[in-house]
Formats: C-alpha cells, sequence, structure tokens
C-alpha cells in the first residue's frame, strides 16, 4: 500500500505552492518570539530607592544620608528595600548634627519602604514592576508572573494536539493566534498585577499552541525533503527574527502597555493567511474527508502548474490508510518495557534541563553588565547561527554527539563565566551568548531526535510528553535568575552545572543517525545502543544455560 507521500509524490518537493507554505507558515511564528520573551522587558526591574516624602523635614546632608549603603551582586550601592528611622533623621537635622560626622550611621534604626519607592527611568518609563511595586517584599511576584505564563504554556502544549486532532490543524491555528493577540490586547487595560498574571497565563496557552499547531500543520503539507529545513530553518529562525525585533520596539517604546500594544500589532496582521493556508490533507483523509483533501491537493497542482492525475485516490486505499492511522496508542507504552522505560525518562530530563539553561539566559539577559536592549538583541541573534549550525549537524554527524557536544560547550563557558576578571565585562557577556549559542543548537535539535528514537504509533505521543517536560524546565528557569539577586554567579553554576551533567547522560542513549524511522517497537529496540545491551542479555542468558548443564553433570 502506498503512503501519503507517495500518493502526492507528483506535486514535486518544492514548488510555488510549498514555497507560499512553507513562509506563511514560519512569518505566522514572528508574534510567539514577541510573546515568548516579552516578559524581559514588560516585568522588567528598574533601579530603586525608598522614596523619602517631601514633609520629612530633612536637611540636604540628611536627605542625601537617609538610604543606607549596601552590597548587591558584589558591588555597593544604595538598598532598595530599607532606609534610615526618619523620626531620627528629622531629629538629628532639627539640632544641626550632621552624618557620618556627629552620628554613626552604622548605629542607626532602619526600617521599610514605608512611603513607596523612587524608580530610576534610565531603562523603562514604566513596568508592571513599578506599576504595581513588585518589589522587596513582593519582588517573588515577578518570578511568578513569568512562571505562569510558561504554566500556561504547558497546559496549551497538553491541549493543542488534542485539539488539533479533534477539529483540525488551520481551525486550531487561527483561534490560537485570535488567544495569543486578544489575550496580549486585554493584558493592556490590567487594572492589577493578579489581573495581568491571569491573562498572560492565557496568552502563554495561545502562544506554544499557535506555535505547535503551525509546525504539525507544517510537517504535514510540505514533502519529505523539505520538512527538516521547516522544523529547524524555517520555524525556530522566524521565531528568532520575532525575538530580534522584541528590543528593537522594547528600546523605542519603553512604556509597557503601549508597548504591549504595539506587539499585538503583527498578531492582527496575520488575519489575512486564514484564506491563503489550507487544511492538513493529511488530517482530512484521517477524517474520511477525501473530496476537501481532493480539492486542496488540485488546488495545489494548479498553483505548481502540474496537472494533477485524473484518478487521485483509490477510496479503499485510503480506507486502509484512515484505519492505520487510527490505531490507538497509551501514555504507558513510553513505558512499557525496561530499555524503553530509560530512553523515556533520560529523554524527559534531557528536555526539561535544556529547557531551565534556554529560558534561564534568555531571561537573565537584563541582569548583564551592559545595556538591556543590546544584550536582548544579542541574545536573540546568536540563535540564528545555533540554527543553522543544527541543521549542519543532523544532516552529516550522529545526534547524541552532535547533541551532547553542543551541551558540553554551552555548560561549560556558563561554568567558566565566574573564573572571569569582574573588570572584563565584555569577555562575561562573550561567554553568556556562547553558552546560549551552545544551549540552542542543542535545543533545536531534541525534536528531530526524539521522533526518531520512537516508532510512529507513539511519537508524536513522545515528543509531545518531552516538550512538556520541556515546559517544566521553563516555569523553573525564572527562579534561577531570581537567585542572581543573591549571588550574580549562582545561577550560572546551577545552569551549567545542570547542562554538563545532561550532556554527559545523552551519550547513554541510543544512536539513531542513518537508521529508518521505526514503524513498531521491535524496530526501534534494534538501533545502535539497545543491540550491545541485547547482545549482553544474550551472552548472560547462554552462560546461564551452559551454568545449569554444568551444574546437572556435576549432579
Amino acid at each position: 500500500m502506498r503512503d501519503y507521500d507517495e500518493l502526492i509524490s507528483f506535486l514535486g518537493e518544492w514548488g510555488p505552492f510549498q514555497r507560499l507554505i512553507f513562509f506563511l507558515l514560519s512569518a505566522s511564528i514572528v508574534p510567539n518570539g514577541f510573546n515568548g520573551m516579552s516578559a524581559v522587558f514588560l516585568a522588567g526591574a528598574p533601579e530603586h530607592r525608598c522614596r523619602v516624602p517631601p514633609g520629612a523635614n530633612l536637611s540636604r546632608e540628611w536627605l542625601n544620608a537617609s538610604i543606607p549603603r549596601e552590597v548587591q551582586g558584589g558591588r555597593e550601592g544604595p538598598s532598595r528595600c530599607r532606609r534610615y528611622r526618619l523620626e531620627s533623621l528629622a531629629n538629628f537635622s532639627a539640632l544641626g548634627l550632621q552624618p557620618g560626622r556627629d552620628v554613626d550611621l552604622s548605629q542607626l534604626e532602619q526600617e521599610k519602604c514605608l512611603d513607596g519607592w523612587e524608580y530610576s527611568r534610565e531603562l523603562y518609563l514604566s513596568t508592571i514592576v513599578t506599576e504595581w511595586n513588585l518589589v522587596c517584599d513582593d519582588d517573588w511576584k515577578t518570578p511568578l508572573t513569568t512562571s505562569l505564563f510558561f504554566v500556561g504554556v504547558l497546559i496549551g502544549s497538553f491541549i493543542s494536539g488534542q485539539l488539533s486532532d479533534r477539529f483540525g490543524r488551520k481551525s486550531i491555528l487561527f483561534a490560537t493566534m485570535a488567544v495569543q493577540t486578544g489575550f496580549s490586547f486585554v493584558q493592556i487595560f490590567s487594572t492589577s498585577w493578579e489581573m495581568f498574571t491571569v491573562l498572560f497565563l492565557i496568552v502563554g496557552m495561545g502562544q506554544i499552541s499557535n506555535y505547535v499547531v503551525a509546525f504539525i500543520l507544517g510537517t504535514e503539507i510540505l514533502g519529505k525533503s523539505v520538512r527538516i529545513i521547516f522544523c529547524t530553518l524555517g520555524v525556530c529562525i522566524f521565531f528568532a527574527i520575532g525575538y530580534m525585533l522584541l528590543p528593537l520596539f522594547a528600546y523605542f517604546i519603553r512604556d509597557w502597555r503601549m508597548l504591549l500594544l504595539a506587539l499585538t500589532v503583527p498578531g492582527v496582521l496575520c488575519v489575512p493567511l486564514w484564506w491563503v493556508i489550507p487544511e492538513s490533507p493529511r488530517w482530512l483523509i484521517s477524517q474520511g474527508r477525501f473530496k476537501e483533501a481532493e480539492i486542496i491537493i488540485r488546488k495545489a497542482a494548479k498553483t505548481n502548474g502540474i496537472v494533477a492525475p485524473a484518478m487521485l485516490f483509490d477510496s479503499t486505499e485510503m480506507q486502509d490508510m484512515k484505519l492505520q492511522q487510527q490505531q490507538k496508542a497509551y501514555i504507558l507504552d513510553l513505558f512499557r518495557t525496561r530499555n524503553i522505560a530509560v530512553i523515556t525518562v533520560m529523554s524527559l530530563f534531557l528536555w526539561m534541563l535544556t529547557s531551565i539553561g534556554y529560558f534561564g539566559l534568555s531571561l537573565n539577559t537584563p541582569n548583564l553588565h551592559g545595556n538591556a536592549y543590546v544584550n536582548c538583541f544579542l541574545s536573540a541573534i546568536i540563535e540564528v547561527p545555533a540554527y543553522v549550525i543544527a541543521w549542519l549537524l543532523l544532516r552529516t554527524l550522529p545526534r547524541r554527539y552532535s547533541i551532547s557536544g553542543t551541551l558540553f560547550l554551552g555548560g561549560g563557558v556558563i561554568l567558566f563565566i565566574q573564573l572571569v576578571p569582574t573588570d572584563l565585562h565584555i569577555l562575561s557577556v562573550f561567554l553568556v551568548m556562547l553558552g546560549k549559542f551552545g544551549i540552542t543548537s542543542a535545543f533545536s535539535m531534541l525534536y528531530v531526535y526524539t521522533s526518531e528514537l520512537y516508532p510512529t504509533i507513539v511519537r508524536n505521543m513522545a515528543v509531545g510528553a518531552t516538550s512538556m517536560s520541556s515546559r517544566v524546565g521553563s516555569i523553573i528557569a525564572p527562579y534561577f535568575v531570581y537567585l542572581g539577586a543573591y549571588d550574580r554567579f549562582l545561577p550560572y553554576i546551577l545552569m551549567g552545572s545542570l547542562t554538563v551533567l545532561i550532556g554527559i547522560l545523552t551519550l547513554f542513549l541510543p544512536e539513531s543517525y542513518g537508521n529508518p524511522l521505526p514503524e513498531t517497537f521491535d524496530q526501534m529496540l534494534r538501533v545502535k545502543g539497545f543491540r550491545n545491551r541485547q547482545r549482553t542479555n544474550h551472552v548472560r542468558s547462554s552462560k546461564a544455560i551452559e551454568d545449569s548443564k554444568t551444574q546437572i553433570t556435576t549432579l
């Protein structure tokens, strides 16, 4: 029986129809780059200090000395959350005493910022941090906001595949675009941190669902030779383009509400794509809607200037395809044997820890030395060569060595940051970007590697499960960044160590390079890495039989 790719082989691989679908679906990913990293600027925390009200009756000297000095991130500066007790300072000021000369400041009683905070406007005119004072005792709310966005991403990744299987790829693609764009617009009118965060969670659900469904739709419409390019250079690079445009928007629009408004516009521009992007013929066939699938394929042939066969589908053959695609698989199939369970558990950790490194470095760019907008742009642009290198490695080298090598590169240079002298700021930023390069390359190869390890019946489920594991990593990542407020090297030590560790564990996974995609679990167990284990088990069994024979002979 012919498969779907054979049935549509007459269309060719890279005609006008395929090029149109490739670029339109890739372009629909650009808003995901905005929303995926927008928290870097929407929730940016500027320099701040306790506000001293005008009626405090302090002299200029005591006003300047009203904020204690403390060491933050290895540098001394004014305290962000404490001030000297104003009543005491007012008494000293009235008596004409001088701070430091007549009064020992270290002996003075301190208090919290009872009158709010003064925020630096050098980087941001306003963010949600300055809007709702998410600092000091409430500073935990900032990483929670970002984490809840990724909780929405986790929920969206869980339901998007099921919804697209039930209602179709195209319908869910544009429905999730509407959710992402619509709720981003509603966020502009948030009146509290709680309202903003709930809406941000919903935006996260739409953000990943749009990405996943566009990914699925493209792989189902495009031919074999174009799919890997679409999954790496197409989808990933257009995500990076959106990511690169984010700091440019943020640089010129420093108010968070206006910035959010500007970021919703590209989503609105995607609406006309509804009349251009077709439904997946594969999905239509799986639903028994052969007529609709035939109409789309004939339109594609017309676009490519090709005459379609008079008899496009054989109904008996297509019915067999439908029945084959409707075979059921369950999540426990990913743990059906010890070897498969080991692969699944290791893959889950691989995705999660790689995700922690990727999102941890991406969200930490405002804390790097230098301009926050430039650092964010560098973090985005470094992803382009990372995706190109990943594509080249996937074409020429074994998967596990490629992934392990890029993880070693990323984790190693991140660990090396703590050894860089404090005055060599440019070298530190360079090492962070080199680490981001390595981890991004590994991250982009995981989709292909995981899909090659598992058989067809559970492949989509395996990619979905491991992708959900990566969302758990993205939920944790903001708290790694949060630790930098206490020790600026601690996030790098943790992320670097975990990345190197998972790079070592990757070497123990089976190799899929050069093998055909497995269709059954038996074929999955024949790949390199399993053969040796099976041979070892066979040798052990043979040895056990020989020992038994020896014992019987002795008796």
